[in-house]
């Protein structure tokens, strides 16, 4: 059985040649087109590479603008060419200048000869499937498109609006049944004869020129006419991604490419060196034969798109950002924000990293720098503890850190004296672990010096971001674990939260806390918080501690042991 190609080609001319002169040396008749948009001088370098090749034809030149009438009259006019000049071709396959065989032509004619009558041609109703990516499926059967969808997608766009609006409609000639398909195709003689000598082929042609993107429908509508058998596949592998646009294979891919077992791949890229020597080479005439199986690699394919589409967890690359919502999750893995704990303990960073036997940072957010454990000015990946750095991108810091520190959890503190714009990132984030101490900053005023009235003044302001902050927190919108407890009932027993807390962290190490970390002096607290009252300022997120009271020494007592199962 003779088999012929057809090659479109519009770059990339030596590639062609190449391949065009393996196809024609191994028996198969080949006819080329060429865009009539390249040049002429590089059309007639091609033309004297391949003048010694006896069974290569070129077929009458035509401009091949993606999804333009262009392709299937080049199609069309190297089919008459290919059916005229070679009359022993029993299979035409259709291919482009980028297309590569992965195996020896006679193992494809043995495959041909074995189904004879069969047409391989992608061909499924718009009706039944709408595979199509982000285009139209069945309107473009019954709408006009004069405008270059590429060129001018304005005027594409609003001829399309405006056909919509007023009800515009094109019938679908009699007894055709639109199909949707790859481009790629290999049919028998008869079917090609029997389309391109169609008695309708002037009514077929004037309907399809209206068509967008008639290569991916034209033969495939046309073949459901004259084919006696189709198997709707392609024998040419080619994998389109989730915008709709051809893989391109590089070097790298060999493997890839010969596990696939199929005839064919597009679209090769031009510098693939080691692709065309391989497969040009005949060195894999030996290779045992089977069913072509793009399958195989489907699998792959499916991780590529989904690791370009949403990527690694909490790693923000180009692909995605900066849209809001298409990182795949916020941060790498879970973290913990401890707020009021370091105002309420003394020396808490120590005794926390002293517990769950890793690193605890101070306030990462706080003014003046980055307050990176153990005093660190830079840390995993170059992460500068530059407040003005850090303030550049809060959100960004913050997930280059979980990033960076991938298999160690990341602890730090935060407070209403911290830069509260990744308030609401954290508060979004489901690896967030949250712990609140609302009212905590009250003993860092307590403790400090100056004028009451400007003591006074401070409480007010940081109880006004905090009550912002717990606001957030508390939003239908929180994914994070929050825990929130108001400065008087965490006194009354430290232990079991701070136990829970540590459970949390260490899952599978479960730990018995012997003592709390140590407490600040508290004495004269009570009368400090009573005294705000007086002078107007009503500490709401202390809660309730009594005038006189002081919490020191209920709290720093030897606490009875809590162990959470």
């Amino acid at each position: 059985m003779s088999l012929g190609f057809i090659m479109l080609c519009h770059t990339a001319l030596h590639r062609a040649a190449q391949v065009a002169r393996y196809w024609a040396e191994a028996g198969c008749p080949v006819v080329i087109h060429v865009d009539s948009r390249v040049s002429a001088r590089a059309h007639d370098k091609l033309v004297r590479d391949l003048a010694d090749v006896a069974d290569v034809r070129f077929s009458r030149r035509h401009p091949c603008e993606w999804g333009s009438w262009g392709l299937v009259a080049a199609t069309l006019d190297a089919s008459e060419t290919m059916l005229a000049e070679f009359p022993q071709v029993q299979n035409v396959y259709l291919a482009s200048g980028s297309c590569l065989p992965l195996r020896p032509v006679d193992e494809l004619q043995a495959y041909l000869a074995d189904r004879p009558r069969t047409d391989f041609i992608e061909s499924v109703t718009t009706a039944d499937v709408g595979w199509t990516v982000g285009g139209l499926d069945r309107e473009r059967f019954t709408l006009s498109f004069p405008f270059s969808w590429r060129k001018h997608r304005w005027l594409f766009d609003r001829f399309v609006d405006l056909q919509r609006r007023l009800g515009i409609r094109r019938r679908i000639p009699a007894g055709l049944v639109p199909h949707l398909g790859s481009q790629w195709w290999c049919l028998t003689r008869a079917t090609l004869s029997a389309i391109v000598n169609d008695p309708n082929r002037a009514r077929n042609d004037r309907y399809f020129r209206r068509v967008w993107i008639p290569d991916e429908s034209y033969f495939q509508t046309l073949v459901r006419v004259h084919s006696t058998r189709v198997e709707s596949r392609s024998l040419t592998l080619s994998k389109f991604d989730h915008q709709g646009k051809p893989h391109i294979f590089y070097d790298d891919h060999l493997q890839l490419l010969r596990r696939s077992d199929c005839f064919v791949a597009r679209k090769i890229w031009p510098q693939a060196n080691r692709l065309y020597r391989e497969f040009l080479s005949g060195a894999l005439a030996d290779q045992p034969r089977a069913e072509p199986s793009p399958g195989k690699i489907d699998r792959l394919f499916s991780k590529a798109t989904e690791r370009r589409v949403r990527g690694r967890a909490g790693l923000y690359m180009q692909s995605r950002f900066p849209r809001d919502g298409w990182e795949n999750g916020r941060t790498a893995q879970p973290y913990s924000v401890f707020e009021g704990f370091a105002d309420l303990f003394e020396d808490f960073d120590s005794w926390l990293s002293k517990t769950i036997g890793g690193r605890v940072h101070g306030h990462l957010f706080a003014p003046d720098r980055v307050h990176f454990a153990g005093g660190e000015t830079i840390y995993n990946g170059c992460l500068s503890d530059s407040a003005a750095l850090r303030d550049y991108d809060p959100r960004l810091f913050l997930t280059s850190l979980i990033w960076n520190t991938r298999g160690e959890r990341q602890c730090f503190q935060f407070g209403p004296r911290d830069n509260q714009d990744i308030s609401w990132f954290m508060t979004m984030d489901p690896n967030a672990q949250i712990s609140v101490i609302t009212g905590a900053w009250a003993v860092r005023v307590f403790r400090a010096k100056g004028e009451f009235s400007d003591l006074r003044r401070e409480a007010a302001r940081l109880q006004k971001i905090e009550s912002d902050h717990i606001a957030i927190l508390r939003s239908h919108h929180a994914k994070a674990r929050v825990r929130i407890w108001n400065l008087a009932e965490f006194l009354e027993n430290p232990m079991e939260p701070l136990q829970t807390i540590v459970d949390e962290i260490s899952p599978n190490a479960l730990r018995r806390l012997a003592e709390a970390p140590r407490l600040a002096d508290l004495t004269g607290f009570g009368r400090f918080i009573q005294d705000l009252r007086n002078q107007g300022m009503q500490p709401t997120l202390v809660g309730d501690i009594p005038l006189g009271e002081d919490p020191a020494p209920a709290t720093n007592r030897r606490a009875r042991p809590y162990l959470v199962k």
